[in-house]
């Protein structure tokens, strides 16, 4: 597709100016974006007016509405993340290992931008400031490819980047915004190999597969988030249910709320039934093995298919398990290696736990829902990461960085 191909060079030649910026240059534009968001914030509201009235057209409902609403609250804690981002040590430039070899020959290894970052995405708006913040810090060029359900929300952000940019006398094709929201835009992005460094989805189980499967660019996977909540036999009760609560009704539609819950059978009688309670008058459908319907009535029956469902809803599985050992067997059969959570006051099961689950985040007595850049200090994250290469969990700034080794020599040859 032209569009993208013609992105794709813009961006290439941009990333030259961009990734020899020093810190305080870098600093200043994200500065002056989280003012002008504060200051535009009327107009922003109006585009994302636009884009839900489409989405009610398109008859879009629940966890892709609230992804996609802005409120001035949220457009304030986009603005803080940006400023957090400022405040962060820069990681380009770290000289890392400096040793001398037996030659003579000084070696050692330089931080530096990954370069050209495309990200394709659904529908939140915030992706695109995160992920624009993101590079700027860390000298690289973003190519970014939204849904269209949040395509106004979008391109009234990326126009408030074009106008720091300008303001600073750097070029606005540092982060860009691909105008053309259907598949063939999506593919043409995945063949972009002499322009795009890295492609990075973020969204539904669909989208990441497809990426994945078809893109010859390199990709990180980020994102499908069933998590689990286990309460184990030395859990403090009262913790475990508000834990689960949190976990599983704090924002539904996100990828580290809550979507199983495991339940050791010596505390099952003791604490299901208020957990029970507590998520119906959430709203909560509860589908459940045979022991947790005969402690919680309203739970309807699982499926096989629901032990790795991801619902991003109101609906949360739960079994009962013989022992901590089958908990951690469970999780690793049917879990996403997003985040998962014990809730228990034994050291030795929650060190058992730590080490056996095999997740990008894993929790002793807190909730799945800390699994976030801006909640772990990075300010915000490009998304997380559920692989092992090259980064694992909320991606910050050192996640966009590769490395380069510097060798100083005296003359020396082989």
């Amino acid at each position: 597709m032209d569009e993208v191909k013609i992105i794709g060079k813009k961006a290439k030649l941009a990333s030259a100016q961009l990734a020899h910026l020093n810190s305080d240059q870098k600093n200043k534009v994200l500065l002056r974006v989280a003012d002008l968001l504060k200051e535009d914030t009327e107009q922003l509201l109006k585009a994302n007016t636009a884009d839900l009235k489409q989405a009610a057209e398109m008859n879009l409902k629940g966890a892709i509405v609230e992804r996609l609403s802005l409120s001035p609250e949220k457009i304030e804690g986009i603005a803080e993340g940006l400023r957090e981002i400022a405040q962060l040590d820069d990681p380009i430039g770290e000289i890392e290992e400096m040793k001398k070899r037996p030659n003579g020959l000084l070696i050692g290894k330089k931080r530096v931008p990954l370069g050209v970052v495309g990200v394709i995405y659904e529908s939140r708006p915030n992706v695109t400031a995160d992920v624009a913040g993101l590079c700027i810090k860390t000298g690289n060029v973003c190519v970014l490819r939204g849904g269209k359900e949040a395509f106004q929300s979008n391109r009234a952000l990326v126009k408030i980047f074009h106008k720091a940019l300008k303001e600073n006398n750097l070029d606005p094709h540092m982060v860009q915004l691909v105008q053309d929201t259907s598949r063939e835009s999506a593919v043409a992005m995945m063949r972009l190999n002499d322009y795009l460094d890295i492609l990075i989805p973020r969204g539904g189980a669909g989208l990441i597969q497809t990426v994945v499967e078809n893109s010859t660019v390199p990709v990180i996977e980020t994102g499908v988030g069933n998590c689990h909540i286990y309460v184990d036999e030395a859990a403090d009760l009262e913790k475990a249910v508000r834990i689960v609560y949190n976990a599983k009704t704090h924002r539904p539609g996100v990828c580290n709320a809550a979507e199983s819950l495991l339940v050791h059978k010596d505390v099952a009688i003791d604490v299901l039934p208020a957990i029970g309670t507590i998520l119906a008058k959430a709203g909560v459908e509860i589908r459940g093995d045979k022991g947790t319907r005969a402690l919680v009535p309203r739970a309807i029956p699982a499926r096989e298919e629901d032990w790795g469902t991801e619902y991003l809803d109101l609906i949360i599985s739960s079994k009962i398990v013989a022992s901590l050992e089958e908990a951690v067997d469970h999780i690793n059969t049917y879990g996403s290696q997003h985040s998962e959570s014990i809730v228990t006051e034994n050291y030795s099961h929650a060190q058992y736990f730590l080490d056996r689950v095999d997740a990008a985040a894993v929790y002793v007595n807190a909730s799945t829902r800390f699994t976030d850049g801006f909640e772990f200090g990075y300010g915000a994250e490009i998304g997380i990461s559920t692989q092992k290469l090259h980064a694992r969990g909320p991606m910050g700034l050192r996640e966009l960085t590769t490395n380069k080794y510097v060798i100083y020599g005296e003359g020396q040859i082989r």
